[in-house]
């Protein structure tokens, strides 16, 4: 059933999320699933009960019934749980201004899961509450790196001992991303793990001898690349293994072939051999009048509906706080620089093994990508993470977990 304007008012003025997402805008929300129509009015963020027209200030969302009704699934199909995606794979529609979409992205994507019969997915994976003065195993330190002529202040957290593993955060973000692993004794006893921020990402502030404010940021490959390198010669590292995620995880397979005799193994999530795209497209994210808080939905919209709440609304909060040209910068290596297709087979898995791992519900970095990226780099090994999307460390620790250790275990018994 198609919730009438009446109804779907009093969904929406108790859902706490949906008027925070809605503050300011005078607008709408029309919903046209198939030959029924829905949808709210907003007044100066007051929701009201009518369906508006197609026209300024109004976001339509528009398809046939058999798309929505996967997108209305207590647990969406991937390409379904997100609009972001469903209106460019899973077959619906938008219309409207685009820079009110990016404003209230937010908004229109919690509108859609209020349509849902089962909008709170229960979960029962969460870990105890931590005692009063329980502190948490890392510890956090500053290093020094000469990075093309210029110093950076790099924050970095590891906790463990044995095997170094550098792990490396997705584009925009920082290193609490792995906050979970750190936590896990049985990881630690063989393990030392290392989690750093990018320059300009999380604790690791701007270098004070550039003015940086001047130019626009932008993540570039060789950059990219010498940072992981030189911080394991810093740290006086041993041929380190590299874990990184989205960027990170193109990276790994970057790394593999540019620097084989660094690492003693890569592991890729959500890696890839081209992601490709349209930078241009994503550019209203650095719009002024767009906040990080589109960015944060977004990311969400990456993860599995059935991943914990809690720690899918914890990659919003972490999205939402970055600086804001920084997700954009990053995607400038993510979407345009990279491209191991003509390469990959130079990889040598005989020198730095290479694993990769892509989540279910992931819609940039693919299982189809990462499947592709396996069968060119020879001796490499593939997993498929059911139930998980594009941040499998974060969203679902417990259940990564689960696919990650017999991998590391086959890297330490090699060493």
């Amino acid at each position: 059933m198609v919730p009438t304007a009446l109804a779907l008012k009093a969904i929406c003025l108790a859902d706490g999320e949906f008027q925070i997402a809605t503050r300011y805008w005078t607008g709408g929300i029309r919903i046209e699933i198939g030959a029924s129509v829905t949808g709210v009015t907003i007044a100066d963020g007051v929701t009201v009960a009518k369906i508006p027209e197609r026209g300024e200030n109004v976001i339509t969302l528009f398809g046939p019934d058999t798309a929505w009704d996967k997108i209305r699934q207590a647990i969406p199909p991937r390409f379904h749980n997100d609009v972001f995606i469903a209106t460019a794979r899973g077959g619906i529609s938008w219309a409207g201004d685009s820079k009110i979409w990016w404003q209230y992205y937010a908004a229109v994507q919690r509108l859609v899961e209020l349509l849902r019969s089962e909008p709170e997915v229960a979960v029962d994976n969460l870990p105890a509450s931590k005692k009063h003065g329980e502190i948490d195993a890392p510890v956090g330190r500053y290093v020094h790196l000469n990075l093309c002529g210029t110093d950076y202040r790099i924050y970095y957290e590891e906790a463990g001992t044995g095997i170094p593993l550098l792990l490396q955060h997705t584009a925009g973000s920082h290193g609490t991303q792995w906050r979970h692993l750190f936590e896990d004794k049985e990881l630690t006893e063989t393990f030392r793990l290392i989690a750093y921020d990018l320059p300009f990402h999380g604790k690791s502030i701007p270098p004070v001898s550039e003015r940086w404010w001047e130019q626009n940021y932008r993540l570039e490959s060789g950059f990219l690349r010498s940072i992981p390198v030189e911080l394991s010669g810093a740290l006086g590292l041993e041929r380190p293994v590299f874990m990184g995620c989205s960027v990170g995880g193109l990276l790994a397979l970057d790394l593999a072939h540019k620097h084989p005799t660094v690492f003693d193994a890569v592991i890729s999530l959500e890696g890839a051999l081209r992601i490709g795209g349209s930078y241009e497209a994503l550019k209203e994210l650095w719009h002024p009048e767009v906040s990080n808080e589109t960015k944060g939905r977004m990311m969400e919209g990456l993860t599995a509906p059935s991943s914990p709440e809690p720690y899918r609304k914890e990659i919003v909060h972490t999205y939402s706080s970055g600086w804001p040209p920084v997700f954009l910068g990053d995607l400038w290596y993510y979407l345009m620089e990279y491209d191991l297709r003509d390469l990959a087979k130079e990889i040598d898995t005989k020198e730095v093994g290479v694993h990769i791992f892509s989540g279910e519900y992931d819609y940039s970095g693919t299982i189809e990508k990462g499947r592709e990226a396996h069968a060119a780099i020879a001796g490499s090994t593939f997993t498929e993470m059911q139930s998980i999307g594009h941040f499998p460390m974060s969203e679902n620790p417990e259940k990564f977990l689960a696919y990650l250790k017999p991998i590391l275990k086959k890297i330490s018994q090699s060493r």
